[in-house]
This record gives structure tokens, C-alpha cells and sequence, in this order.
């Protein structure tokens, strides 16, 4: 890409946190097609501009493109795919997701198909697809090797000579498109996140690109490090990669994953410029299926309209090494409170309901090496179970919080209180797995005002998890979840 796109503030992805099953459904559970109508859906009646296309975790549908534009041909002769709106890949890890490594290769040549496509509809050259998102990023050469393997084996086969002679395989079958393609890191964890300025300077050191985004994980550092600890770490990589594009003078455009949840981002139609105010200088944030289909749809054009017309700005200044060392401590402390819970939370999690029919993306608590093993749901999974037996994980680990460090907190973490607030509403105060630490640290910060019936709805799970009626659960966990308007 030589001129620099109008890039989206905000990003529909297929994350299922979900309560209620979006019109266009054929089930509870998204599946192939469903998504294809979604994507239609979040451009034509959101205006969203830029839909995730997660690639991980079922098959591929490769015709996507295709589909959108013959399906719904009139409105995409007015609004561009990949000119005005966008869709964008997200791939598997070939270095942790093995099983699913060539999905990477399947999913690169598709995007030359993709851009045939919308050639043929559109009678000039517009590439349909020109990102995509690598999750788990850990160093440059993870990114590079996407960006390297498009280049040179995507569209560099065009150029080789059949069987010696001086047919190329462009002369036979056509030539390839678009010649590059841009690759959005996904930083995760606490190292590559803390890391994550240093990996993309030297992804950028060897090319000349316009522009680079940079992906922040909101949910998966909160399920492995907790609340605080995933802020202050979005917050130092914030500031980080600010520091670096004022020294490179390459701009930068950081995306930043967040759910409706407080533990996942507390991002709902109503919180817009809450977060909006606590991470300044996101460029865009991603809405969940929770944001997208368990509130009004008026509600959610109004907020998708904040999100794109907001302005970004730098972040403030910020002492990464004080944040470094609560984040030690109060993690250790988040572990220490989640280890005892986490038969349960597994139990429970059996009967949270699923909201897209594949697996999600891979991933193990993070602490598994030090912990003997443990192995949790996923962030959304593990949201939703924590918060149907009356124990908001966004109060484990606030026991570690001393006076100084809640001041500290407070000053980085503007939302601190409000976000505590919205979660400690939906603690369960008689839950015998609420220990006397978490509900003590969460009185001490924020009180224990709690929501009335969604206490007794939790009353009623832990007496049925009690009484071995399991049957039962379902149905009041979306009791719960509908209620709070997010699944987890």
C-alpha cells in the first residue's frame, strides 16, 4: 500500500461474550455463514468500518470476499471493501499453534483470489485484504515471516518459468495481487508486551512502510496477570510505542482488544469515552459481540459514531518501573486467590454456553509452568464462570494493594474505581468461594453495594453446583449474564 488508508477506530471482532443471539442467526452458535452476515451486518447497520475475519480455530472460508460481494453487491458498489471499509485476517501462530501452522499458508494465497474478485466487481484495482493480525507475537522475526513468506512465495511464484520453458505462471494463470501485505502484531503477555516497541522498531528497521499497527491484548493479560496488572501493562506499551513513532517518525496505530466486561476492558455503549479517556492514544478499539447485540441498536450506532469521530492523543507520562513492581506483587497475589477456585471455575465452565461454532484460539493460564499445571478456560469462558458464583475476578489480587500503591493506581488507572465499582455490584457477598481477603480488599476500595437479583440468581447456581443439579446451570448463568449484558 503506497497511500495511507483511513484507518478504522473501530474493529467488529467474532469474539463470542455474547448474551443474546443476533437476529440473523441460524443458532445460538454463529457458524460460517452466520459470520458472512455479520460482516455485512456490522458495515451496512453499524458503520463499522472494519470487521475482524478470524481465521483460527475452524475452516477456512476463503470465498469470504466473494460471498460479501455477490450477496450483497449493491451496497458494496457504494462503500469500497477495502478502500472505504475493511476486513481484516486474523491468523494462526505458526510457531505455538502447530496443528493449525498451514492454515497460515492457505489463508496468504487466498488474498490474491480475494483481490480477483473484487477486481472483476469493481473494474479496478483495490485489494479487498491487505492486513493481517499475528496473535502471540513474541519477537520480529515472527512478523516478518509472514510479510516475507507473501512476498516472496505468495506473489513471487507469478514469476516462475514453467517446466523450463518461458511460460511464467503469471502469463498462465494471471497476475497477483496486492504485492504486499501489511502484518498487525498481537502482543499478549507481559514480556512481549513490555517488549512490544523494541519488536516492532526492528521489524520496521529493513522496510519502508507508511504506516505500522500494533495490537494490545486486553482480555489474555487479565486472565493470566489480573485487572490491574493488564492495564498498567497496555498502559506502559502505549507509551512506548508513542515514544517510538515520535523517534522514527513512522506513524503508528495501536488497536486495543477489549470486551464489555470491567475484567476485559469495560467497553459497552455506554462507556465510550470512559475508555476512550483511559487509553487516549489507542487508535482503535475493537466491539465484541456483547457491545454488538445485547444492547439497542440505536445505542450501539451512537457509540460506534463516538468511537470513530473521537480524537487520539498522546499518552500521558507514566513511571513504567513502579508499575513493574505492583505488577509483581499483585499478581502473585491474583494467582494465590485464583488457585483454590479453579476446580470450579472448570466445572462451571462446562455449562457456559458457546456463541460460535468452532474452538476458540489456543491458550493455557499463563502461570501453568509455576503452578503445576493449571489449566483454565479461556478469558471469556472464565469471566462468565467467575461471575456465576458471585466471585467478579476483577477483585483477586486488589489484597496486594497497599495506600501508596492505590494512590499510584488511581493516577495511572483513571477508571480504577468506576471499573471496580461496575464489577464488585455483581459479588456475591455469601459465595463460599469469595474468600475473606477478596471481599475485605473489595469492601476496603470500593464498598459492597451489590445488584439484588443478581445475587439471588447466583444463589441459585451455587445451590444447584451444591446440590449436583447440573441441568439447572445453563439457563441461570444467561439468567445471570443477561443481567450484567455481557456473557463473560
Amino acid at each position: 500500500m503506497d497511500e495511507l488508508p483511513r484507518i478504522p477506530k473501530c474493529m467488529s471482532t467474532q469474539h463470542p461474550d455474547n448474551v443474546h443471539v443476533p437476529f440473523f442467526a441460524e443458532s445460538s452458535e454463529l457458524g460460517g455463514e452466520d459470520e458472512v452476515r455479520e460482516a455485512y451486518y456490522v458495515y451496512s447497520h453499524l458503520s463499522c468500518r472494519e470487521q475482524m475475519w478470524d481465521c483460527e480455530g475452524k475452516e477456512v472460508d476463503n470465498f469470504v470476499v466473494k460471498k460479501l460481494l455477490t450477496t450483497y453487491s449493491p451496497f458494496f458498489s457504494e462503500k469500497k471493501l477495502g478502500r472505504d471499509i475493511f476486513l481484516t485476517l486474523r491468523v494462526p501462530n505458526p510457531q505455538v499453534e502447530k496443528a493449525e501452522a498451514k492454515i497460515v499458508l492457505e489463508t496468504l494465497e487466498s488474498i490474491p483470489r480475494s483481490f480477483d474478485s473484487a477486481k472483476l466487481f469493481y473494474k479496478e484495482d483495490i485489494a479487498p485484504i491487505f492486513e493481517v493480525i499475528l496473535p502471540m507475537t513474541d519477537s520480529h522475526t515472527a512478523i516478518d515471516n509472514i510479510y516475507q513468506y507473501y512476498s516472496d512465495f505468495v506473489i513471487g511464484k507469478q514469476y516462475k518459468r514453467l517446466g523450463g520453458r518461458d511460460t511464467t505462471i503469471a502469463d498462465w494463470i494471471g497476475t497477483f495481487g496486492p504485492r504486499h501485505i501489511n502484518v498487525i502484531p498481537l502482543f499478549e503477555d507481559q514480556k512481549s508486551m513490555l517488549g512490544a516497541h523494541t519488536t516492532v522498531r526492528r521489524y520496521l528497521l529493513d522496510k519502508q512502510l507508511p504506516y505500522q499497527r500494533v495490537f494490545l491484548a486486553r482480555s489474555d493479560p487479565a486472565m493470566n496477570y489480573g485487572l490491574v496488572s493488564a492495564v498498567l501493562l497496555n498502559k506502559i506499551a502505549l507509551f512506548n510505542l508513542n515514544a517510538l513513532q515520535e523517534r522514527t517518525g513512522t506513524p503508528l496505530f495501536p488497536i486495543i482488544g477489549v470486551g464489555s466486561a470491567p475484567f476485559r476492558g469495560n467497553l459497552r455503549p455506554d462507556t465510550v469515552d470512559r475508555v476512550s479517556a483511559e487509553y487516549p492514544s489507542a487508535h482503535t478499539f475493537t466491539i465484541q459481540s456483547a457491545f454488538k447485540y445485547d444492547y439497542p441498536l440505536d445505542a450501539v450506532q451512537t457509540a460506534v459514531r463516538q468511537l470513530e469521530q473521537r480524537e487520539v492523543v498522546a499518552p500521558a507520562a507514566i513511571d513504567e518501573k513502579r508499575c513493574c513492581e505492583i505488577i509483581e506483587r499483585y499478581t502473585q497475589a491474583y494467582i494465590n486467590e485464583l488457585l483454590p477456585l479453579t476446580d470450579i471455575v472448570n466445572r462451571v465452565a462446562a455449562y457456559i454456553p458457546g456463541r460460535r461454532k468452532r474452538k476458540l484460539h489456543i491458550g493455557l493460564f499463563g502461570y501453568t509452568r509455576s503452578t503445576g499445571g493449571v489449566t483454565l478456560p479461556r478469558a471469556i469462558t472464565f469471566t462468565a464462570a467467575m461471575y456465576s458464583i458471585g466471585v467478579p475476578p476483577e477483585i483477586l489480587g486488589l489484597s496486594a494493594l497497599d495506600r501508596d500503591d492505590l494512590a499510584f493506581v488511581r493516577k495511572v488507572y483513571v477508571n480504577f474505581d468506576r471499573d471496580l465499582l461496575d464489577a464488585i455490584r455483581y459479588m456475591n457477598p455469601d459465595s463460599p468461594f469469595l474468600s475473606s481477603s477478596m471481599k475485605e480488599a473489595a469492601e476496603r476500595i470500593c464498598g459492597d453495594e451489590v445488584h439484588d437479583v443478581h445475587r439471588q440468581v447466583t444463589n441459585s447456581i451455587l445451590q444447584s453446583l451444591h446440590d449436583n443439579r447440573n441441568k439447572d446451570l445453563q439457563p441461570m448463568i444467561l439468567q445471570a449474564a443477561n443481567i450484567r449484558k455481557f456473557l463473560g
